[in-house]
């Protein structure tokens, strides 16, 4: 461990061929010029993510920017990092709030003191990774089970994207063309075009539909109203949370899959950079759940670690920490844009219900895509059934009263993953030790 806090920056002009370290700084406007870089691959799902759950997209870009500070800050400027809006609050949200998916969420409060919850463990999961290390979150949580989860929440998003797009034939039929639209520029564009995929397929489904709705007269036009009316500068609206039981039982075991993903992408850079950030781990789960605590706590949402962004410094080969501080205070102007957000909300539902589609299938694939990054071995019985039972869970949305407490779909998927593994993977240590002792005294 180093004995100051922060490093001590070394000046670096880059090249395209240079790396840049995390404790290298590039010229300011070189930095700047990366910062907006990372604040454009952050912004699709930064803003999709809030729109799905009825909360205020302006507000989450503001805290994604201070999350980022604070991450900053807490991890002494040693790890390269972005923290936006997370798509693992996505399910429990909805299932905590019952929204329907349209506008704002009339129950935003009772969501954020969920996610106040779940931030408080993740901290103090990082503050017992900071004593004890992760190997006991490797083992608590191999592939197999982050996998699991992660693509049991994606089959549990499924039914609440095609409800919102089935209200007529016509929302229907523009949810598809969004589809095709993001589709397109996935497979036919190319560099940071292909890397804002969500984004930009976004951006020309919503003007098919304008065309379709404002000039053909198809459908519900587009309120460009809101738009005019609203101020170039201002504060974005907040929301004190509200602690209920319920809320906080359903949302709170998010922190579990925040663990594991954090886990991933700071494995990730480690690999990339060449540095050992196993010292950091603890840190940086530290500032995640900070960042979420404060994010609920004026109304936004749950934050984590962006793969996004890891993705443009494997691309750039610049993993300039300094660089996520100017992202982060772009992120933070724009949040103070009542104007920015107001276009925002002229996005119409069947396109955000469209993006959605992809979106949650996205999530469903991650989960198999950490399978086979992993080599997991599915022809083991006791991997197949945990992953078939926890995949049931999730699409079906199978959930557990526990006294007073509910434990939904994503829920019971999580905890059943661990706990089935945990016993499976004992029982079938135990029969190999067996078999080994066997052979030995033959």
């Amino acid at each position: 461990m180093a004995s100051s806090w922060f490093p001590q920056w070394s000046k670096k002009t880059a090249s395209a061929q240079d790396i840049v370290a995390p404790d290298e700084a590039l010229p300011v406007g070189q930095t700047l010029i990366m910062g907006l870089q990372h604040a454009v691959a952050m912004f699709g799902a930064t803003v999709l993510m809030p729109l799905l759950m009825g909360f205020d997209p302006n507000l989450s870009i503001l805290m994604s920017g201070i999350g980022t500070l604070l991450f900053f800050l807490v991890t002494g400027g040693r790890v390269p990092s972005y923290l936006g809006s997370s798509a693992a609050f996505v399910g429990v949200v909805i299932a905590a709030t019952g929204f329907n998916g349209q506008g704002i969420n009339p129950n935003i409060s009772v969501a954020l003191g969920g996610i106040i919850a779940c931030g408080a463990l993740y901290t103090l999961i990082g503050f017992v990774v900071m004593k004890a290390g992760t190997r006991w979150i490797e083992k608590l949580m191999p592939p197999v089970v982050t996998g699991a989860v992660v693509m049991a929440i994606g089959l549990n998003l499924a039914p609440i994207a095609v409800r919102g797009v089935s209200a007529s034939m016509f929302d229907s039929w523009m949810a598809v063309m969004t589809v095709m639209c993001i589709g397109v520029v996935a497979v036919f564009t190319r560099g940071m075009v292909q890397r804002l995929l969500i984004l930009v397929g976004l951006i020309v489904a919503w003007a098919i539909y304008a065309l379709m709705t404002n000039v053909l007269g198809f459908g519900t036009p587009v309120d460009f109203s809101p738009l005019a009316a609203a101020a170039w500068f201002g504060m974005p609206q907040t929301t004190s949370p509200t602690f209920s039981t319920q809320a906080i039982v359903m949302i709170a075991p998010v922190a579990v899959i925040l663990v594991a993903e954090n886990l991933g992408h700071i494995k990730a850079v480690a690999g990339m950079t060449g540095r050992n950030l196993d010292p950091w781990m603890g840190r940086a789960f530290v500032g995640d759940g900070l960042a979420t605590m404060i994010s609920g706590s004026a109304g936004g949402t749950g934050v984590t670690t962006y793969a996004e962004n890891i993705g443009v410094m494997a691309v750039t080969k610049v993993y300039s920490t300094l660089v996520f501080v100017a992202a982060a205070l772009i992120a933070m102007v724009l949040g103070f844009s009542p104007k920015f957000g107001a276009l925002i909300h002229t996005i119409p539902g069947p396109v955000i219900g469209g993006a959605s589609i992809v979106v949650f299938g996205l999530i469903a694939v991650a989960g198999a895509r950490i399978w086979v990054q992993n080599n997991v071995d599915l022809s083991q019985n006791g991997n197949l059934i945990m992953v078939a039972v926890t995949l049931v869970l999730g699409a079906g949305d199978f959930a557990l009263k526990i006294g007073s407490f509910t434990l939904g779909g994503i829920g019971t998927a999580t905890f059943g993953a661990i706990l089935l593994n945990a016993i499976l993977s004992r029982k079938r240590a135990a029969a190999l030790s067996g078999s080994g002792a066997i052979r030995q005294d033959g």
